[in-house]
């Protein structure tokens, strides 16, 4: 069994970290060290994570460098071949791991193996579900769309990190860094594009819903449109060392790109910012209207519906829609389950 580092960023979560962990050590696949990385948090995170016994946690204390530089941290100290990296406030389900390893161990050109995610609330409930594009996932569909989808659903190579780190000094000393820290939203992004363009490792996605991503509205996934000005700060580093791949399909990301927005904002309760965003949509690529007509017609009725409807109107249209497509996703993740399993008799 070959060991996993496992990364806990931890800043100001202090009412969901004891789940989080309590669901690493709850892996089916044992040979991991869980690095917990105390981000300079104010709370009292650190003290909860400190009544956990378990020999394989190392709580690693820093000034703030936020959730980047935390990250980089926690990949300086792993000593494992893979690193699995979870957000302080979601959860993994017990064979999380144990599918990861094996979908690496069986696909040698794949160096980020990621899963579908299941919606939470902020009191555990499950909703919808995450459902990306799982293979021949290329640079122009990065520019645009993140398949990974949270900083929690990626099980990575050590030796994809060794090949695209960098050498900087922001903090009075020359270090190795991995994901960007000048990105304070977006980091992940920026990580998996600099991977496809500078590497020949692939992106690949499972089809299991194993983890389970929390929609808190005071994290950073909130902030839509911060998160907006973040996507450019990428596409900009992006056309520094890859212009002509930027320049050809640049358009139609940010169309993309948008459209994501718009459909967080929709689950976050803003519907004018929703509307404003769909519609900057269409503006930046009109194309993306035949390209994803089924997509754009639901974030469109969506956006709208949240913005003009009465409040208890919108909200019994929601709930129904959500158990429609939450129970259509659940039914497609159990096929393309079953069609996996077929394929490997």
């Amino acid at each position: 069994m070959k060991k996993v580092s496992v990364m806990i960023p931890v800043y100001g979560v202090e009412n969901y970290i004891a789940a989080t962990i309590q669901s690493v050590l709850a892996q089916t696949y044992t040979n991991f060290e869980l690095l917990i990385i105390n981000d300079a948090t104010q709370d009292n995170s650190i003290e909860i994570c400190q009544k956990f016994v378990d020999p394989r946690i190392k709580i690693i204390h820093q000034a703030n460098r936020g959730l980047a530089g935390a990250r980089n941290t926690g990949i300086r100290h792993a000593t494992g071949e893979y690193l699995a990296f979870i957000d302080g406030d979601d959860l993994w389900l017990p064979q999380k791991l144990e599918k990861h390893i094996a979908h690496l161990e069986n696909a040698p050109d794949v160096g980020v193996s990621f899963s579908r995610s299941s919606f939470i609330n902020e009191a555990g409930k499950l909703s919808t579900y995450l459902m990306p594009k799982l293979k021949e996932i290329t640079t122009p569909y990065l520019l645009g769309r993140n398949p990974v989808g949270n900083g929690s659903a990626a099980v990575v190579r050590s030796s994809v990190f060794e090949a695209i780190k960098f050498q900087d000094n922001l903090y009075g000393a020359v270090e190795n860094f991995y994901f960007d820290e000048n990105f304070r939203r977006a980091e992940d992004i920026e990580c998996w594009i600099r991977i496809s363009i500078q590497t020949k490792w692939q992106i690949e996605g499972i089809s299991e819903a194993l983890t389970l991503y929390r929609v808190n509205t005071n994290g950073l996934s909130a902030n839509i449109l911060k998160q907006l000005d973040c996507w450019e700060q990428v596409i900009e580093k992006t056309r520094s060392y890859a212009p002509q791949i930027v320049t050809r399909w640049e358009h139609q990301a940010r169309a993309y790109h948008l459209q994501y927005l718009a459909r967080n904002a929709v689950r976050l309760q803003s519907g004018s910012i929703a509307v404003q965003l769909i519609n900057q949509a269409i503006s930046a690529n009109w194309r993306i209207l035949i390209l994803e007509p089924r997509r754009m017609f639901l974030t469109f009725a969506a956006a709208y519906s949240l913005w003009l409807l009465p409040q208890s109107i919108y909200k019994l249209i929601e709930t129904l829609g959500l158990k429609m497509t939450g129970a259509n996703q659940k039914r497609r993740i159990l096929q393309d389950k079953l069609d996996y399993q077929q394929s490997c008799i």
